[in-house]
């Protein structure tokens, strides 16, 4: 006779597993509240000495015995007691892979294309673009103004560019009201070029998003202008001549 099938048998599975059960939840808790407890210390590290820092997600980081958090576009490594704290690159040394600016960009491009399409200054090729990048610009910028003095080259080579504001003076300057200004134009493009060329755009004013790509660019770690980022949300840095950014766009799609 099968053991399991006896009376005494029976009585007893339910409370052996349920007893099974609840041993292996007491093991998984000590583990989910060291890991909240790890966050929370992380948390407490960072807000003490960046009191006004706008902390986002913290997580596991790929280096055992550390936190990940992204600051204000920026990622930070912190032990899981709060106790030390880095700042710069971790660089996978096998897969020759910067993990850094890998966990960046994920973050950077959910927030870029949050921005609807409508709210940005398109130049792009006729027909489809092979690449797009978003442009974070000043019109009181020299190399903004070199960048886009290159746009028909740049199109040429299959690149859109999607320009975002970022008067680096701040709100309520005369750079930031010069973006308004080229906002509300009739002909936003035309006026675009004209600003980048030197002219200065009649004072205009009207709903624009100036200010929301202004906070969204801190967000992102801008902190100079032109900011180009890829597709892929990896910051490319400042300006890039023509050859030198579709270089750089088709070293990114292959995985380079």
């Amino acid at each position: 006779m099968n053991p399991s099938s006896t009376p005494r048998a029976r009585r007893l599975l339910p409370s052996t597993f349920a007893a099974t059960v609840a041993a292996g939840v007491l093991a998984a808790l000590p583990g989910a509240a060291q890991a909240a407890g790890a966050d929370e210390a992380v948390r407490a590290a960072v807000q003490a000495l960046a009191p006004q820092a706008n902390i986002g997600a913290i997580e596991e980081a790929p280096m055992p015995g550390f936190r990940q958090v992204l600051v204000g576009g920026q990622l930070l490594y912190v032990s899981d007691d709060g106790k030390y704290l880095m700042q710069g690159t971790l660089f996978d040394a096998r897969e020759k892979r910067d993990l850094t600016a890998a966990r960046v960009a994920i973050e950077n491009r959910a927030k870029i294309d949050a921005v609807p399409q409508d709210k940005r200054v398109v130049f792009g090729p006729e027909g489809k673009p092979r690449y797009k990048v978003t442009v974070f610009t000043d019109f009181d910028c020299g190399y903004c103004r070199k960048l886009h003095a290159d746009i028909a080259e740049i199109n040429k080579r299959g690149i859109e560019v999607d320009y975002l504001f970022f008067p680096r003076s701040g709100v309520g300057t005369p750079s930031f009201d010069k973006a308004v200004s080229v906002w509300c134009a009739d002909d936003r493009k035309a006026a675009f070029t004209a600003a980048k060329s030197g002219v200065e755009p009649k004072p205009l004013t009207c709903d624009n998003p100036v200010a929301e790509q202004y906070r969204l660019g801190t967000e992102v770690g801008v902190n100079g202008t032109p900011t180009i980022l890829a597709p892929d949300g990896t910051r490319l840095g400042g300006y890039l001549p023509p050859d030198q950014l579709l270089a750089r766009l088709e070293a990114i799609s292959k995985g380079k």
